[in-house]
């Protein structure tokens, strides 16, 4: 006979049918009422056993965690809270689960010990409701790139170059650790290496699409890059999911105009199809705010935040216009930002964001045209020499979840910045290719998937929204 999916069941006229279900035991009240999940909704579903006509092996069996098969008939629930219920004929227990040794009990866990549990936290209700909405926005990046004429492409893992500039790579080496070949110099000799030069873990698919684009016109990447940045904050991760789309002949404006369209159109989706879940993570965020001191809590729920961004129009403001807000606000002449802002040419901290977003303009916000000293070298120089056609988008609760920029195009300019901030031009002479041979105006943006993750389900720390979370000191599981 068919199984059946809990989520199926929950929704299905009771017709007095036999039903076939498998899951997971949530609880097992009086040895009668078996809470059980199977991880497609999270509701459980209600199965009643007669636990007199139940083999007493079986019984012993039945404990939290227990992964069951029920048959039983599915009947209108006599009880409140859900309307259906299976009235159970048979139980099989696929594999029983120690109540002495059973981690995931019943009972409220903090999300530092679920951390230490990672294999099995997604049994969880949270868990389980942050990973489905992880994977409905993934469905939803891909639906709206293929619905708007872009292609998919694969970049690679392993790379020869350090796209942001920044240094934080994670070798990639197949030379003896402790006796590596030597140039003449007391170097280490990377062309005895696997790939005869010194390679990483990509930090970003972003130059490689960018030849995708000058061919395809409109690509997009989506998989795993690598920081080996020694920090342990909540924003933070080892490995983590990037989005990066590449458009040929698109300038800054349009490339906000894609940015601004994609985002509002993933979360709608989200939206759309996720309530169950988003309603269960709305509650828990507002029973967790409760516990923050009155100046920490969020002025809106998580749907109300989320509706916010999908229904508002993208405030586009320069630098330089921010700079001028930021310096003249009343948090910074009372010096209650951390990081006080002087003068122009401040890099921007997540404070210096939210207060923009959250306090002055009450929307979110696109900040454009960048100083160009704290920007990377693949950045549109401006007229100006002083500024890059580089756009931040900023969210409240979050600040910074996307950065983007029109790319260089001329090739005379981008040798100079390379020039100037000492990159070999050998190294990147694919990348110089680009702008010899039919160049042409292009953007891109890249978006970090575990902070669109966390800004949809209203997690407090970045290593809750990935399944396995990747960070310094730790690469348990």
């Amino acid at each position: 006979m068919k199984s059946y999916s809990i989520k199926e069941l929950l929704t299905a006229t009771p017709l007095q049918q036999e039903v076939v279900v498998n899951g997971w035991v949530k609880t097992f009240r009086s040895k009668r009422f078996i809470a059980l999940n199977d991880g497609s909704t999270i509701n459980n579903i209600q199965c009643v056993v007669d636990f007199e006509e139940l083999n007493e092996d079986v019984l012993k069996q039945i404990a939290t965690g227990a992964a069951l098969k029920i048959t039983g008939i599915l009947v209108e629930s006599q009880g409140k809270g859900q309307r259906v219920e299976i009235q159970t004929k048979n139980v099989f227990v696929h594999g029983s689960a120690d109540p002495e040794t059973y981690p995931i009990q019943p009972k409220k866990h903090s999300l530092e010990f679920l951390r230490e549990k990672a294999h099995l936290r997604v049994r969880t209700n949270t868990f389980a409701a942050v990973m489905r909405v992880r994977s409905a926005l993934s469905f939803a990046v891909h639906q709206y790139f293929r619905d708007n004429g872009f292609y998919y492409v694969h970049t690679p893992i392993i790379t020869g170059s350090d796209a942001e500039g920044a240094g934080e790579m994670f070798r990639v080496s197949t030379l003896d650790p402790k006796n590596p070949p030597l140039t003449e110099e007391g170097n280490v000799n990377y062309k005895e290496d696997f790939f005869g030069k010194e390679t990483n873990l990509t930090v970003s698919g972003q130059l490689e699409a960018e030849t995708f684009a000058m061919g395809l016109g409109k690509v997009y990447t989506f998989g795993p890059t690598f920081r080996a940045e020694n920090s342990n904050t909540s924003r933070h991760l080892a490995e983590f999911w990037m989005i990066e789309p590449e458009v040929a002949f698109n300038d800054l404006d349009a490339n906000m105009d894609l940015a601004e369209d994609f985002i509002k159109s993933v979360i709608t989706y989200t939206l759309d199809n996720c309530k169950d879940d988003l309603a269960f993570l709305e509650q828990r965020l507002l029973e967790e705010e409760k516990t923050k001191p009155q100046i920490e809590r969020s002025d809106m729920a998580l749907l109300e935040k989320l509706k916010f961004v999908s229904t508002n129009n993208f405030k586009r403001v320069s630098y330089t216009e921010a700079i001028d807000i930021l310096r003249n606000c009343k948090p910074n002449k009372k010096k209650k930002f951390k990081y006080p802002i002087n003068e122009w040419g401040a890099d921007l901290q997540s404070e210096h964001e939210r207060f923009l977003v959250e306090k002055h303009f009450k929307c979110p916000v696109i900040l454009f045209d960048y100083p160009a000293k704290i920007k990377a070298f693949y950045m549109r120089l401006n007229e100006d020499g002083n500024t890059v056609r580089a756009m931040d988008i900023l969210f409240p609760g979050i600040g910074e979840i996307v950065g983007g920029s029109q790319r260089e195009e001329r090739l005379d300019v981008l040798k100079e910045k390379i020039k100037a901030l000492g990159i070999d031009e050998e190294e990147l002479w694919w990348y110089l290719d680009l702008r010899k041979f039919g160049t042409a105006v292009h953007s891109g943006f890249g978006l970090g998937f575990e902070r669109l993750v966390l800004f949809t389900t209203g997690m407090g720390n970045i290593r809750d929204v990935i399944p396995f979370p990747r960070t310094p000191q730790n690469a348990e599981f």
